[in-house]
């Protein structure tokens, strides 16, 4: 069921909203200054805590699940809107910042997803005297 898991998601975008406008208060900014990063860490976290303790049935996970697939993609645009509109009364310098990160962003996806097994990625060999010890996951 779809509607299973609102509740929690609901309750970390407002903790999350808290927290992110205390944040800017206590820095002297008039903004809400990372709430959106503070809930979903704080939906992240209190699901695996959840799911851990066996808390969460198949139908909330779902619901959360689908949710969270929605949530993101919805509130990362939001804030990428609010970023633009303020780099563009912010001067150039802004503006150039933020070209600058997408282009390497978009340089370095090609980068990433060329690897394909990252098992092969994160093996390392080192000599350690007469052994040879590898780490591998």
């Amino acid at each position: 069921m779809v509607i299973f898991g609102v509740a929690i998601l609901s309750i970390c975008f407002l903790s999350g909203m808290f927290f992110g406008d205390l944040l800017g208060d206590i820095l002297g900014i008039d903004a809400n200054v990372g709430g959106v990063g503070f809930a979903m860490l704080m939906l992240i976290l209190l699901v695996e805590y959840l799911k851990k303790k066996d808390k969460l049935n198949k139908q909330t996970q779902e619901g959360l699940a689908f949710w969270s697939g929605m949530y993101i993609p919805i509130v990362i645009a939001m804030s990428a809107q609010q970023n633009v509109v303020a780099a563009l009364h912010g001067g150039i310098l802004a503006i150039i910042a933020g070209v600058v990160v997408v282009v390497v962003s978009w340089a370095v996806v090609p980068l990433l997803s060329r690897g394909g097994n990252i098992d092969a990625i994160l093996e390392i060999d080192v000599n350690g005297g007469e052994q040879s010890v590898r780490n591998t996951r």
